[in-house]
């Protein structure tokens, strides 16, 4: 089969029509020019083609503009490295997290003050107002870590319980960590100890770092990531408060189908970014080639999630989890046994 190849189109189209096709063109071409009445584009399919006018003729109506539905998953994650999961997969993360209400097992301000166990563990890094106890709430279901508009409000190692009894005297079949942020409002002296508890701890199986969708990397988060690199610490990154990219701010309670793609465009040139400040060649074992974003709150827009109050990425963030600590080959469909209170607070803190 030979292969397709491009071709030159020139076509006539009136002035409003130009002006739409000139829109459209910036989209699904990445060459065009623009001349007079008329425009020369070196293309892939156009969504619609113009069709000739004159004075007998009359235009083709335009269509309503549609209302985006929903936020699609391909949207929100990316897998470069690993499969992404299907619904019964992300159905079961679901329900790992939902069955059992989550338990606190700790807050400790040093490190040799943890007990060593056999359940696996994920810590959760983060700036101290990437809105990191904010999601962990969403991810477990209940609003059991403190959150404040205040950043650093976190100020000890925080473990908890997830999953529901193992079968051999442990609360939790997973121990999630919620770690001091770092940066703005941080304890300097913080620093030492998250070294020592991410190098020592040998339950630990992934390390998920946080970072703001809006602002990127910043030098504090570059530093954690070469001491995973140089320590070989199994580590992700995940992009927080992605609704601020995908649906910002406006007076309208929807969003175009048009506009939500141009702001997914938006999304995946940050991911693409990062995704390349992440994996550095010859610098240690970089981050693992998926990266997640997320919104752990979103009342405005919640019309366009599947997930409760709005979320958006939970569901794979749970997911993640699970694969990190080998737990998605032990879940299966698991009907939820009660009925968690569903975290209703504003949330805005660490």
């Amino acid at each position: 089969m030979l292969a397709p190849t491009l071709r030159r189109v020139q076509l006539v189209v009136s002035a409003t029509q130009l002006r739409l096709l000139t829109h459209l063109v910036r989209f699904q071409s990445s060459s065009a020019t623009v001349t007079g009445e008329s425009i020369s584009v070196q293309t892939l399919p156009i969504p619609f083609v113009p069709q000739p006018t004159g004075d007998n003729q009359k235009s083709s109506p335009i269509k309503p503009v549609a209302k985006a539905k929903s936020v699609p998953s391909t949207v929100l994650s990316y897998y470069y490295d690993t499969a992404r999961p299907n619904a019964a997969q992300l159905r079961n993360a679901d329900n790992f997290f939902r069955v059992h209400p989550p338990s606190i097992l700790f807050s400790a301000g040093k490190f040799r003050t943890v007990k060593f166990t056999d359940v696996p563990e994920v810590a959760f890094l983060g700036r101290s107002n990437v809105g990191k106890s904010t999601l962990l709430n969403a991810l477990m279901g209940q609003g059991i870590c403190h959150t404040s508009r205040h950043p650093g409000r976190t100020k000890t190692m925080n473990g908890f319980a997830v999953g529901g009894p193992d079968g051999m005297g442990h609360p939790g079949r997973l121990t999630l960590l919620d770690m001091p942020g770092y940066g703005h409002g941080s304890r300097e002296e913080w620093g030492p100890e998250i070294v020592k508890y991410l190098v020592g701890r040998k339950e630990l199986r992934r390390a998920f770092l946080l970072v703001d969708s809006l602002h990127g990397l910043k030098q504090s988060d570059e530093t954690i990531l070469a001491l995973f690199r140089h320590n070989a610490i199994p580590h992700q990154v995940v992009l927080s408060k992605v609704d601020r990219i995908l649906l910002p701010s406006s007076k309208s309670k929807s969003i175009s189908e048009e506009k939500l793609a141009e702001h997914a465009m938006e999304l995946q040139r940050i991911v693409e970014k990062i995704r390349k400040q992440i994996q550095p060649k010859n610098d240690g074992p970089p981050a693992l080639g998926e990266i997640l974003t997320c919104s752990a709150d979103n009342q405005r827009w919640k019309e366009l999630s599947s997930e409760p109050k709005g979320r958006l990425g939970i569901s794979a963030l749970r997911w993640a989890v699970l694969a990190a600590t080998g737990l998605h080959q032990k879940t299966s469909d698991v009907k939820v046994q009660q009925s968690l209170p569903v975290l209703d607070e504003e949330h805005v803190g660490d």
